[in-house]
């Protein structure tokens, strides 16, 4: 008799594990998605940005139509790239980035366009938009570093693959010279 409680008391632990370690992954997870839902949201708010300032600038400066059509590009291109995995995404984001510095430098050139209003709104919009989005990256990759230690660490390692859990990919920036925030500086 006293053997099947101890099998019963250590098939209970074995089962309280299997169900707690299986709650903390998925608990992991949402919270991953949920980080990279942020992210979302904020490059959302960036790409609706954009053609407002493109506007903008080329009532000032419409005869720069190649500095505005690489922007125009590259926003196509990031929100084309908006079910690709956090890398993909990443590097079609990179690209707007640079865009938006020319865009900004080209503003530099015109200071009738840096005495507008409806500019200057804007690019202190991005501007915080784009601290958003840092703010968001950093979240989710700390939300990633959770997760995917999780799955790393003995015996939850044992139990990942099997219940389909897989490692996450961060959100990076390849090039440093792209993880500074475009900013216009009036003079």
């Amino acid at each position: 008799m006293e053997a099947w409680i101890v099998i019963l008391a250590v098939v209970a632990l074995l089962a309280l594990f299997l169900v707690t370690t299986y709650n903390r992954l998925v608990t992991l997870r949402q919270r991953v998605r949920e980080a990279w839902s942020d992210i979302d949201v904020q490059l959302k708010r960036r790409h609706d940005l954009i053609p407002n300032l493109v506007e903008t600038v080329k009532g000032y400066a419409g005869h720069e139509r190649a500095t505005l059509e690489s922007v125009t590009q590259a926003r196509t291109a990031a929100v084309q790239a908006a079910g690709a995995p956090p890398e993909q995404r990443a590097q079609a984001e990179n690209m707007l980035t640079g865009a938006l510095r020319q865009l900004f430098a080209l503003a530099e050139a015109y200071p009738q366009l840096r005495a507008v209003e409806s500019f200057a709104q804007l690019q202190e919009e991005l501007t915080a938009t784009e601290d958003k989005i840092s703010f968001a990256r950093r979240f989710y990759n700390g939300n990633v570093r959770d997760y995917n230690t999780s799955l790393m660490t003995f015996p939850t390692n044992l139990l990942a693959a099997p219940f389909g859990f897989t490692a996450e990919q961060y959100f990076e920036i390849a090039d440093a010279t792209e993880r500074a925030v475009p900013q216009v500086k009036f003079t």
